[in-house]
């Protein structure tokens, strides 16, 4: 029982780091193409300036479960995937240094070299969670030891690349709307058009992913057992209809909390999926890590929900705050005279 309790638990945890650095990832992935000057720039900038350290926080809570509910599942993971998330980790703190550089020197040259680095960290970092979850739902070449048989290229298979370029249109959809929410008059203009540019987009690689998901993996063989999950899949598009609903009824902050319910969706999907498997060996079935044979003892369980259960709220509401604090919207005359502004 509390194995399957921390399964949803680790499972939530993806989710909602999805949601929170998936809109950042987006609108640094829209960088060169939504902003044309340097007012502009700086207000993506500052869209997501206050919020992405605090959002790679779960990413970390994400990590700290697998490591503590799932030691051996982290082991293998972190071993197999060892260079890919490497490369996310690297992607990462370039990233947050583009941040905090950018502004560092009055030289367009060197603006224009962060904002690059900016772009591509964010760009290649949504790829790079997308093609790791899609090999995570297909199967890696694992053996009975817990050894990764294969190379970085082993994860460039369709069904990865599929799932790469997927979540980074979901992610760019995500980021345009809290742009759209965070911005008014023509930033808000030209953001919304790149949702409605990205939404349809969004909803066909929704369908080939799903048909790629029948044919290179078999987590509908849990949808077929257990009917009752397709409500999961339901709860993804009801999520992303609910997306353009909401645009035409103008609540724009409740169409981005519908692609929030997306992001929920489509996460779910694909770990209900595999459950309860965590680490599917597509080499050997015997190899295969579940939440069962790869979990800590009942009491270290125990203890980690009880933990959980207070810190986690803790937590919650100090990122409620902040989002509070910086929900105004931004304007391009404000970030030019505020010092602090990125």
């Amino acid at each position: 029982m509390l194995e399957t309790i921390w399964f949803i638990l680790w499972a939530l945890l993806w989710a909602v780091y999805f949601i929170l650095d998936g809109f950042d990832l987006g609108i640094g992935s829209l960088l060169p193409f939504a902003a044309r000057n340097e007012g502009e720039r700086r207000i993506m900038f500052n869209a997501t300036g206050p919020f992405w350290d605090g959002n790679e926080v779960w990413l970390i809570a994400a990590g700290g479960v697998t490591f503590a509910a799932f030691p051996k599942t982290y082991a293998v993971m972190f071993s197999a995937l060892y260079v890919p998330l490497l490369l996310l980790l690297f992607m990462l703190i370039f990233r947050a240094v583009s941040y905090e550089f950018r502004n560092k020197i009055e030289h367009p040259g060197w603006r224009t070299l962060w904002d690059l680095v900016h772009f591509v960290t964010n760009l290649v970092a949504a790829v790079l969670l997308g093609v790791a979850f899609a090999n995570l739902f297909m199967g890696i070449p694992i053996d009975a030891e817990g050894l990764f048989h294969g190379s970085l290229v082993t994860f460039l298979n369709p069904y990865g690349l599929a799932g790469g370029v997927f979540f980074l249109v979901m992610f760019s959809l995500h980021g345009a709307l809290w742009l759209c929410f965070k911005t008014h008059g023509y930033m808000q203009e030209r953001a919304l058009a790149f949702v409605y540019l990205l939404w349809p987009l969004t909803a066909i690689l929704l369908l080939a992913f799903l048909l790629f998901t029948a044919f290179f993996t078999d987590l509908f063989v849990n949808y077929v057992a257990m009917p009752a999950l397709f409500l999961i899949p339901l709860v993804a598009v009801a999520g992303l209809v609910g997306i353009l609903v909401m645009l035409r009824l103008n609540r724009i902050l409740l169409a981005w909390v519908s692609s929030c319910l997306f992001i929920v969706g489509v996460t779910f999907f694909g770990v209900m999926g595999m459950f309860p498997r965590m680490l599917i060996s597509s080499k050997d079935a015997a190899a295969t890590l579940t939440c069962f044979n790869s979990a800590s003892s009942e009491l270290t369980l125990t203890i980690m929900l009880g933990v959980a259960l207070v810190m986690v709220p803790i937590v919650l509401v100090y990122q409620f705050w902040a989002y509070r604090l910086f929900s105004h919207k931004l304007d391009e005359k404000d970030i030019m005279t505020d010092s602090h502004a990125y």
